[in-house]
């Protein structure tokens, strides 16, 4: 049994499918006195491997949607309060701009918080028209960051590029796991390069690549001057848990999220690569016609619906309940507050009038948002319930518990949004 340990022919053999297994021990047979003895036991060991990987992708998924949960809600608080502040200064007041880089270092957060989200696959999609130029001007800080500084970042962004439907926190995220690919394969500097164009996959492109899609298309290339791909290895770079690193330098996860993401997005990813002469990987987006959507700006006083019903707030983290409490009783609603699920049954057992509406954390100790609800509707059937929650991810992870037509509202949000939010589920209209 020697054989077995720290034998990189073994380790190598545990990814293999059954066919290639078969094929690669016949080719090493020399190495083995008994292949029907190896071929059952290789089996397992590659399940157990795999097992192992997954429980610990578990376990990491796990610990970075309670990770994000906490950050969310602190998030929540510096771009709510900087939006008051925002609100209160004039255009020309010296103290706005400190305010802005408050809100816009609030906002930039929140994407590394999807990032995180996305590794644990806990990212909720929100797709909308998207300017990848735009995203990839605005990636430019954080990529010189994520690469070595003998590493040129150039990027080609031709004019006049078509919009794509897609959510910019996950293209994000694949332009930061090739960047950081295209990184680690130029150990002695380098180049990379991120460039997109518009073009137009005709049938004969589609024929040699099924997964594709004819017509307009946008294309993001990454490309570095890195050591290159083998061609042994280039058909298996978007399986999960395979990686070319050394142990604990790699998950495996990276390129098989960015496969994920750019098919679940209606796109298609092509790589070309030699030994030594780098790499290049080519993400196709098909365009949309709806034109990209501006982000608010920090200048615009926006108008909050308002309403005068009372609503229940229920939170247990303080200064998130009393930015949230400020933002609703601005907006004309009379708020009661509960820090906790018992207290909510206090407060709603002493109010004498209606509640209309509770607005209700999902994660909180002793009792969750969905357990509250479901003891407080029965006795108020008028009642209707919005759930927050700095876990993007909340309704997934608990489907036995938020079954059902819910509605949810991912922090850290705006009090224009929150303000929205209210008054939609207020009045009947359908959830988000």
């Amino acid at each position: 049994m020697h054989i077995l340990k720290n034998n990189p022919f073994i380790d190598n053999l545990i990814y293999l499918d059954q066919n290639q297994l078969r094929f690669a021990l016949q080719r090493q047979l020399v190495f083995f006195e008994d292949q029907m003895f190896l071929y059952p036991l290789l089996c397992f060991l590659r399940i157990q491997k795999r097992l192992r990987h997954a429980e610990r992708l578990k376990a990491i998924g796990t610990l970075a949607g309670g990770i994000a949960h906490d950050f969310n809600n602190l998030l929540q608080v510096i771009m709510g309060f900087s939006e008051f502040l925002l609100t209160r200064l004039a255009p020309g007041d010296p103290s706005r701009r400190e305010v802005e880089e408050i809100y816009k270092a609030g906002e930039r957060a929140a994407s590394l918080t999807r990032q995180l989200l996305a590794f644990g696959r806990r990212q909720v999609l929100r797709p909308k028209a998207l300017d990848l130029n735009a995203l990839v001007s605005d990636m430019g800080r954080m990529l010189r960051r994520l690469i070595s500084e003998d590493v040129d970042l150039v990027t080609v962004l031709r004019p006049g590029l078509g919009r794509v439907k897609a959510d910019p926190g996950q293209i994000e995220q694949v332009i930061v796991n090739l960047a950081v690919n295209a990184r680690d394969a130029m150990s002695e500097g380098g180049k990379l390069t991120v460039e997109t164009e518009n073009v137009s996959l005709d049938e004969a492109y589609v024929r040699e690549h099924p997964d594709a899609s004819p017509g307009l298309h946008v294309r993001l290339t990454v490309s570095d001057t890195g050591c290159g791909i083998d061609p042994e290895i280039r058909p298996h770079l978007f399986e999960p848990f395979f990686t070319t690193k050394e142990a604990g330098k790699g998950t495996g996860l990276g390129l098989a999220t960015v496969y994920g993401i750019v098919t679940q997005s209606g796109g298609h990813i092509s790589v070309a690569s030699e030994p030594g002469e780098g790499s290049t990987f080519s993400i196709y987006l098909p365009r949309a016609e709806d034109p990209a959507e501006a982000a608010p700006s920090a200048d615009a006083t926006v108008e909050l619906p308002r309403g005068s019903e009372t609503l229940l707030l229920v939170e247990d983290d303080e200064l998130v309940r009393n930015l949230v409490g400020m933002i609703l009783r601005r907006c004309g609603y009379a708020v009661l507050e509960a820090s906790d699920g018992q207290e909510a049954l206090r407060v709603s057992g002493c109010h004498p009038g209606p509640v209309h509406l509770m607005v209700a954390d999902v994660v909180m100790p002793r009792m969750n948002g969905h357990e509250l609800a479901q003891r407080l509707t029965p006795l108020r059937p008028e009642m209707k319930v919005l759930y927050i929650s700095g876990y993007a991810n909340d309704a997934d992870v608990r489907q036995d518990a938020l079954e059902g037509d819910i509605h949810l509202l991912q922090k850290p949000f705006t009090p224009e949004v929150l303000a929205r939010r209210v008054r939609e589920v207020m009045d009947g209209f359908s959830k988000a």
